[in-house]
């Protein structure tokens, strides 16, 4: 899976950003600043694509009571099951340069899938994942990695 993304600063229109300046990081000198989401955080929010346009949206469901799973991720068994189906659940991709999984940053070319579903407080999204390749699992030492747009690791 994935606990943390980041996406490089140009990648996200300014507008978008402008109440959301505590997520820029910089890695080092003479490298671009880059905007961190995690999932620890006390409200996670993730940018995805949803018809057409480039939103800023709450990061799983953390509301016990809600009537949504209280987690950030999905199987993608789960998905091509049609387990979100009664959920009114939509196919997203969330753009990012970077993931982070137990203490390791790792390169992604083009982003990762998600799902979008209503919720309570408005949307909210799940990273998509499915079993870790053998190189994901010895560079993560986890068991789910997340579905990645056009690519494997």
């Amino acid at each position: 899976m994935a606990s943390g993304i980041a996406i490089l600063r140009s990648g996200l229109p300014d507008g978008l950003m402008e109440s959301q300046g505590h997520r820029l990081h910089v890695r080092g000198e003479g490298v671009e600043a880059e905007w961190r989401f995690a999932f620890r955080e006390s409200r996670p929010l993730l940018p995805v694509w949803h018809e057409g346009v480039l939103r800023l949206v709450q990061w799983g469901n953390r509301d016990r009571r809600s009537h949504l799973p209280p987690t950030g991720w999905t199987w993608l068994a789960t998905v091509r099951a049609g387990g979100w189906g009664p959920f009114g659940a939509e196919l997203v991709d969330i753009p990012c340069n970077f993931a982070y999984e137990k203490g390791v940053w790792f390169r992604v070319r083009q982003g990762m899938r998600g799902i979008l579903v209503p919720g309570p407080n408005g949307p909210c999204v799940y990273v998509i994942c499915e079993p870790s390749t053998r190189y994901y699992r010895v560079m993560t030492r986890s068991e789910r990695m997340p579905v990645l747009i056009d690519e494997v690791i």
